[in-house]
Order: C-alpha cells, then structure tokens, then sequence
C-alpha cells in the first residue's frame, strides 16, 4: 500500500510543483520587465503621463485586491482615493509637510476611513454591500462639497507645492518626482503581490470561492473581509495621495462615483483576480482619456464600447486571455 501511494502521489505532486515553480519564475520574469520598463519610461514617454498612468494601476490593483481576492465589490472606491487626494494635498499646501509625510499622511487617513467604512459595509453581501459602499462614498462626495474651508469646494485643491523629499530633493523637476512614484508603485505591487500568495490571502480566496465551507473550517470570515477591505484602502489612498503631489490638485473628481467606476472598469478590461491585470487596464484607460481627448464627451462613449467588446469577446480580460492561453496564471 505504502508503494502504492508513493506511485500515485509522487508524480501529481511533481507536476504540482513544476507548474508553481514555473509560475513562480514567470511572475519574476515579468517583475524584472515591470522594472525595466520603469527605469526606461521617462525618457521615451511624457513622465507626467506615465506618473498618471501608475498612479490609477495601483488604484485598480489595490480594488482588484477587495474584488478579485476577496469577492467584494466595492461601488465607493473614489471615498479613499479621493479623501486621501485632499489630506495630501491639503497638508502640503497648508501645513508645509514635506511630500513623504504628505502622502503617509493621507494614506493614514484613507485606512481609517478603510476601517470605519468597511466595519459598516461587511455586515451584508452581495448588491447590499456594494449598495452601502456607494452610499458612504457619496457621504464623502457631499462633505468634500460643503467643506470649502478644507476642500476648496468646486474649485479643489489647487498649486499644491511639490516640495522637497525629506527636506532635500526638490520634486519639481518632473523626472525627479517620476522615480519617487515609480518607487511608490512598484512597492505597492510587490507589497500586494506578496498578500495574495501569502496565508492570509489564500484564505481571502477560499472565503470568496465558497464562504459557509471556510466558516465551517474554523476562519472568521468577516475579519478576513474586514482586513482586505482596510488593505484595499489604504493602498487606493495611496494612490490617490501621490496623485495629488504628481498633478498639484485635489478635486471633487477624485471622490465623484465615475471614479470608482473608473477603477471597476480598469480591472474588468485588464483582467479581473489577475495579479497584472490591473496595471493594463490602467494604461489602457488612461492612454484613452490622454489621446481620445480630443473627442470630449465621446471618450466616454468609446469607453463603453471598449468595455462591452471586452466583457462580450474576453471575458476574463486582456491578460485573463493571455494566461488562459499560455495555462499560466498571470
């Protein structure tokens, strides 16, 4: 019997594990790209439109986290993108915090923000939770609107200095302020990265494929929500927070439902629960808003017919046909 089992067991873990052994060193190939590609980027492509582009990849990798990850879907992610946008941007303008206490700042808030809003929102499921997601970030949006002292109102936040980083290099070069972001993103993914395939994340996993079976096994499920929801935001603050130091304004876009749209859209046209999917969807949308400009208000419309094509000839997004296709996960 004990043959057996070691003739049975050994090749299927085998193949196991030279299937994440080469997963594993596909997703280091593909980091390595990520870094070469941002170390080059600068000096062939606008770095205010490649700043942009990171900024919004992290934005849509830290929702595909709370969607893909954690099977919650979020209508009201703009809440701490934006709210994060006007603590950066505010205290940089006002306080004369230096850019890295400006952005951790902002971070700070939109993890509590994360917090008090998730606590509320993981008490029910499915259209509910995504229904009370969108009503807090409307909360938000009226606030941000009728606190002109803090927000500036209609007119936003605005010639927000750049500053010195750590009181020594001045950002206002746009090259010099490009490494700090690209810094900033690529910590972002990895940090992500690294949730996604440590326990905690297989457990996100095992909770939004089939929730009453993980209960059963001992885990409490709403901790677990509670956690990759406070995760998810405080990175989209993140994101929200050096996109206000990048472009020198926070405005009451930032925190409007379209953005939270945005992100949603980002990640379906990318590749949802992929680990690069997001960071596609960005550049694509945004290569979109930056170069369709020209057609104003049709943007939108030709984002809708991008998003249908997506949804009706890949479903799975652009890099979900990729790994379909190459039987990797990607």
């Amino acid at each position: 019997m004990t043959n057996l089992a070691s003739t049975t067991d050994t090749p299927a873990a085998a193949v196991l594990t030279e299937t994440d052994d080469g997963a594993a060193r596909l997703h280091r190939n593909l980091f390595i790209a990520i870094a070469a590609v941002l170390v080059v980027a600068p000096f062939v492509a606008y770095p205010v439109f490649v700043m942009k582009v990171l900024c919004f990849a992290l934005f849509a990798l830290a929702f595909n986290l709370l969607l893909g990850y954690g099977g919650l879907l979020s209508f009201g992610h703009a809440a701490y993108f934006g709210m994060a946008s006007y603590v950066s941007a505010y205290t940089a303008k006002n306080w004369g915090l230096t850019p890295e206490l400006a952005i951790l700042l902002g971070t700070a808030v939109a993890a509590v923000l994360g917090t008090v809003f998730g606590a509320l929102a993981i008490r029910r499921q499915g259209i509910y939770f995504a229904m009370i997601t969108l009503a807090l970030a409307q909360m938000v949006f009226f606030f941000s609107l009728q606190t002109p002292r803090f927000t500036g109102g209609e007119d936003g936040i605005q010639a927000v200095p750049r500053g010195k980083l750590f009181g020594l290099v001045s950002l206002a070069d746009d090259r010099v302020l490009y490494w700090l972001v690209a810094a900033i993103f690529m910590g972002g993914l990895l940090l992500i990265y690294r949730i996604i395939h440590s326990p905690f994340g297989q457990v996100c996993k095992a909770i939004r494929d089939n929730e009453p079976r993980a209960i059963s096994l001992g885990y409490r499920a709403n901790q677990y929500k509670l956690m990759v929801f406070v995760l998810s935001a405080t990175l989209a603050g993140l994101a929200g927070a050096t996109k206000a130091i990048v472009f020198q304004l926070a405005s009451l876009t930032d925190v409007y439902w379209t953005m939270s749209g945005e992100v949603v859209l980002m990640t379906l046209v990318g590749g949802l629960g992929t680990v690069f999917g997001p960071i596609v969807g960005a550049i694509v949308i945004v290569a979109m808003q930056n170069y369709l400009a020209t057609l104003g208000a049709w943007v939108t419309v030709v984002q809708g017919v991008v998003f249908v094509v997506c949804v009706l000839l890949f479903r799975e997004g652009i890099v979900g046909v990729i790994a379909k296709a190459i039987k990797k996960p990607l």
